[in-house]
């Protein structure tokens, strides 16, 4: 995977152990579906994903205020598409994305299964679309498949209606 060996808990195996994940597992898979060139065939999975990653100095530079750019909203539409594909492995039922964002980088994001709505998030400041570290993007997405995925077994008749 592109990271050092022989450290025994160290970041490099904590990266690999981030990346074993089913949410970035699925991630890495929709990325490189994406890529119909075979440009990114050699680049390495963490690679892949940092993009994904913001530092609070990198957050910093980005104005307040600011359109997405198509980057961002392609990066956006992927990590939710992740959260819906997820949410289907665990559950066998098909989770929608649905995402309504405005130039100004403000919206909204639902998943729906069936008749019901599984992921509801108020979207703000897209353009400053990111996640601190390979492991929050991972927290993150599996807490919304691990939301999603309660609210199924609560509601079943309504999520296969």
């Amino acid at each position: 995977m592109g990271t050092l060996t022989g450290i025994a808990n160290g970041p490099a195996v904590n990266e690999d152990r981030t990346l074993a994940t089913p949410f970035l597992r699925c991630l890495i898979r929709l990325i490189r579906a994406q890529d119909t060139h075979g440009a990114w065939e050699g680049k390495l999975d963490a690679d892949l994903l940092a993009d994904f990653i913001l530092t609070k100095e990198q957050r910093r530079e980005i104005p307040i205020i600011g359109d997405p750019d198509p980057d961002v909203l392609w990066r956006l539409q992927i990590f939710y598409a992740c959260v819906g594909l997820v949410i289907e492995e665990r559950s066998g039922l098909v989770a929608s994305p649905i995402m309504m964002i405005g130039q100004e980088g403000f919206g909204r994001v639902l998943l729906t299964t069936g008749r019901l709505v599984v992921l509801s998030k108020t979207l703000r400041d897209v353009h400053r679309f990111g996640f601190g570290t390979l492991g929050k993007l991972a927290e993150a997405g599996t807490k919304m498949v691990d939301d999603a995925t309660a609210a199924i077994d609560v509601y079943p008749d309504v999520a296969l209606a």
